[in-house]
């Protein structure tokens, strides 16, 4: 089963984890036992689920090191085929060196991921910016891969790096696959985003960028603020209407 999903991107700011909430949301919104996984140890998936309560508790760090299980960690949603495991402490802790070497050198993610993907669910991990050793690791136990990619000069000069990582993670791991790259905060209005738009799609196999783009929009901010994905909040939004079609099709891929 294609149940595991990696967002993963080689810079912060591009929309990641916006686009792991929105997708995950989209996928449950449908109907689709859906699990969230932040890996991120900056923890910003609590704040886009309105999870940020004043006590962050128990999290993948605690799973990791075996002090809790499973059904310790897992958290309930607004959606009733939405759960979510949070980062935990160490997003507050920010010891990221030890978390890194944790999740490095733990046999316990594989395990968790296989157990819910095992139970129907379909998990979508969001990870840290880049290509370090937590990334390598869910490259290792996932799926798939898709790559959430700014409409901004700087992103061409990252493109090259992140596929050529995605390259190697497939070598080592030739079960996964690279679904593709999702072009975020297109502004229709600006040419300069256009030219990047097109630039990326002329340089890439035609197979690799996904016909959905999302646009740049106040509501999706307006969600993450308020402690919502903007597939639920302002449904008729056009970042939510792309997330939707995103979600769909990436559940058409990987639901079986």
């Amino acid at each position: 089963m294609t149940r595991i999903l990696a967002v993963v991107s080689q810079k912060g700011g591009v929309g990641k984890t916006t686009t792991a909430i929105n997708v995950a949301a989209a996928l449950a919104g449908r109907g689709v036992k859906t699990l969230l996984v932040d890996m991120d140890p900056q923890g910003s998936v609590r704040f886009g689920v309105g999870l940020q309560g004043p006590a962050v508790g128990p999290g993948i760090g605690d799973y990791l090191t075996g002090a809790k299980e499973l059904k310790d960690i897992v958290r309930g949603t607004a959606l009733p085929f939405l759960r979510v495991l949070l980062a935990g402490a160490v997003a507050d802790t920010g010891d990221h060196a030890a978390y890194q070497s944790l999740v490095a050198s733990s046999t316990r993610l594989g395990e968790l991921l296989a157990r819910a993907r095992d139970r129907g669910y379909l998990v979508v991990v969001d990870t840290p910016p880049g290509l370090g050793p937590v990334v390598h690791r869910v490259l290792a136990v996932a799926d798939r891969v898709i790559v959430p990619l700014q409409c901004e000069p700087l992103a061409l000069q990252t493109t090259s790096q992140m596929l050529k990582g995605i390259r190697t993670a497939v070598s080592e791991h030739p079960a996964l696959k690279l679904e593709g790259i999702v072009l975020t905060m297109f502004e229709e209005q600006s040419a300069l985003s256009r030219r990047i738009a097109d630039y990326v799609r002329r340089q890439l196999p035609k197979d690799l960028v996904f016909d959905v783009m999302i646009p740049r929009t106040a509501a999706t901010v307006e969600a993450f603020a308020a402690g919502q994905p903007v597939v639920l909040r302002t449904p008729d939004d056009p970042a939510a209407r792309a997330y939707g079609e995103l979600a769909a099709l990436l559940g058409k891929r990987m639901v079986r």
